[in-house]
């Protein structure tokens, strides 16, 4: 377990971890891209319990957003840790290929 800018996190510290960039799509995924550059699929059905039910609501999950290098959404209300996020993601690899995003 580490500490960065205020937030705790599991895992070992490494500068790959943090997320750089998100972007969500249809079918609770997101696009995840990491400090390093890597992108990968997450999907958000990993996130279960009671603190992630506001995210079947795609209004609010669509609003994802990234705070010191992690996912969130609602001002924070809710979040994810990168390392998970990682762990539970696979690598995408494309050139041309268009991605929908949730309208």
């Amino acid at each position: 377990m580490y500490i960065m800018n205020g937030v705790c996190y599991a895992g070992k510290s490494g500068s790959d971890s943090k997320i750089t960039a998100v972007k969500a799509l249809d079918g609770m995924m997101l696009l995840l891209t990491f400090e390093g550059g890597e992108k990968r699929l997450f999907d958000a059905h990993e996130l279960t319990g009671p603190a992630f039910d506001p995210l079947k609501d795609p209004a609010i999950f669509k609003t994802a957003a990234i705070q010191y290098g992690a996912v969130v959404w609602l001002d924070g209300e809710i979040d994810c840790a990168p390392e998970f996020m990682y762990k539970h993601s696979y690598p995408v690899s494309y050139t041309h290929m268009t991605l929908p995003t949730i309208a």
